[in-house]
């Protein structure tokens, strides 16, 4: 049955796809987190913190998604 296994090859590349777009935004997160926690340290070190003060540098918040409804991976439905 070719086109149902087309159609099964067309749905493995659209779960690989998915796979990888979420594993995309995961990277970018942590790599978010990680430059947000050296800014925010460096600003609180001397001698940096000397230039943070004069330019009213302040902390900044980390990537983080408090409402549980956005933290779950959207269904995909197929049926």
């Amino acid at each position: 049955n070719y086109p149902d296994l087309k159609a099964n090859q067309n749905f493995l590349s659209l779960q690989e796809e998915l796979t990888s777009t979420e594993n995309k935004i995961s990277f970018a997160r942590q790599s978010y987190n990680d430059q947000v926690l050296g800014f925010n340290n460096k600003i609180q070190m001397f001698p940096s913190n000397i230039v943070a003060g004069m330019f009213a540098f302040t902390k900044r918040d980390f990537f983080e998604i408090e409402d549980a409804a956005q933290r779950e991976v959207p269904k995909v439905s197929f049926s």
